[in-house]
């Protein structure tokens, strides 16, 4: 098993502190049955119980399209065969929307004031490598839901819309749903893609669907599916009335803060690197959503706060946590090789990027660290650093909770 030396402590207390202190002992209080976490070699991460400012700063609509991922179906869930996560993110201004949706729909979003957005994609096979589109034998679906101030005005804003999307070219039709009147659907005969809008209470959704083969009927099937999907999805979200998402706060529950990090300064919601989601952000980027999914449900795991390139996620207890590490582990890919991990932490297991790897993509190290009902994952492409950050993980959910 590989230990972090001492010498590695040492140098990163002085590079940072210019002396030893706080290098010897951890803040906290060990409970009987429990480690003594003031005796695990931190380095200088700060382990103290912390708080961060939970005042969004004018961030409502971000925080809100961030709860909007528990909104948005993973596509595994529209249809089985669309296992292949291709990402999913928040659409935090208009200029942001155009990524899903023509550039002559930004009148449009701004005239009706989008509020906020969340998209995913998925695809049931992975996208040729290098590529950043599916393969064109591919199905692929991107579901994006666009937030407005009401009803009206997102129906507004669906008509709007496809009538925008339809014009970009003059060789565009209109289809129908028989399922689901209300919507609005376009494609382009000879073309295996369709594109469709569908207002429903606050909400647009916006579906393009690639199929292998050019058939409307097959298409417009495709639609329904995904809006069978993604409308009870949206039933069971309760949003936040728009004058009230400023009062939204930053860390209502304080996961982000028990997330081990160098620093807690300069920290603003942002949708990569301080965020929390519901546990559909881990389906929506695996490349087996079945398999993640079924642990997802399985262990119960319902917010995931993530801060820089480190993460918490919350279980339905303790047992399940275990049971999420493993399966956490288990569906890294052949990538990774297990790591030993430092034999002082209980529990924890590290993973190391192998030559199957790309070093562009993946840190070199990744540790995961339990704590009761809570799972911590610290990265780093340094093994001294990542020792570091395990038992500063481990101290920081002991001394949070």
């Amino acid at each position: 098993m590989v230990r972090t030396s001492r010498i590695a402590i040492l140098a990163a207390c002085v590079a940072v502190a210019g002396a030893l202190t706080g290098c010897g002992s951890v803040a906290g209080t060990a409970l009987p049955g429990e480690l003594d976490v003031r005796n695990l070699a931190v380095g200088t991460y700060p382990v103290d119980k912390h708080a961060y400012d939970q005042d969004s700063n004018g961030d409502g609509a971000l925080l809100e399209g961030m709860r909007m991922s528990e909104a948005v179906v993973p596509t595994v869930r529209i249809d089985p065969s669309l296992t292949f996560g291709r990402g999913s993110t928040v659409l935090t201004d208009t200029e942001a929307a155009l990524d899903f949706v023509a550039n002559v729909s930004k009148p449009v979003l701004d005239n009706r004031k989008m509020v906020t957005g969340f998209a995913a994609s998925g695809s049931d096979k992975a996208d040729p490598a290098g590529q950043s589109r599916p393969a064109a034998d591919a199905t692929a679906i991107t579901n994006v839901v666009f937030r407005f101030p009401d009803e009206a005005t997102a129906k507004l804003a669906a008509r709007e819309l496809e009538d925008a999307d339809i014009g970009v070219s003059d060789q565009n039709r209109r289809l129908g749903s028989t399922k689901y009147p209300d919507a609005y659907l376009h494609w382009r005969p000879g073309v295996p893609s369709i594109g469709a809008f569908l207002a429903h209470r606050q909400f647009v959704i916006s579906l393009y669907v690639q199929r292998p083969r050019a058939d409307s009927t097959d298409l417009v099937n495709w639609v329904d599916k995904t809006f069978a999907a993604q409308v009870p999805a949206l039933d069971k979200f309760q949003p936040t009335p728009v004058d009230k998402l400023d009062t939204l706060k930053v860390d209502p529950e304080g996961l982000l803060a028990r997330v081990a990090v160098a620093d807690r300064a300069g920290h603003f919601p942002d949708p990569v690197s301080f965020a929390i989601y519901d546990g559909n952000h881990g389906i929506h980027s695996s490349d087996d959503q079945a398999a993640t999914q079924r642990l997802v449900q399985d262990t119960g795991v319902d917010k995931i706060a993530i801060v820089d390139a480190s993460s918490v996620t919350r279980a339905r207890d303790s047992d399940a946590a275990q049971k999420l590490l493993t399966g956490l582990i288990d569906t890294a890919g052949d990538q990774f090789d297990p790591l030993g991990a430092p034999n002082d932490v209980p529990g924890a297991k590290c993973l190391q990027l192998n030559s199957k790897g790309d070093p562009e993509r993946e840190y070199k190290y990744r540790c995961y660290v339990p704590y009761k009902r809570y799972v911590g994952v610290v990265t780093s492409d340094k093994e001294p650093d990542v020792r570091q950050k395990v038992a500063a993980q481990y101290a920081l959910l002991a001394n949070s909770l």
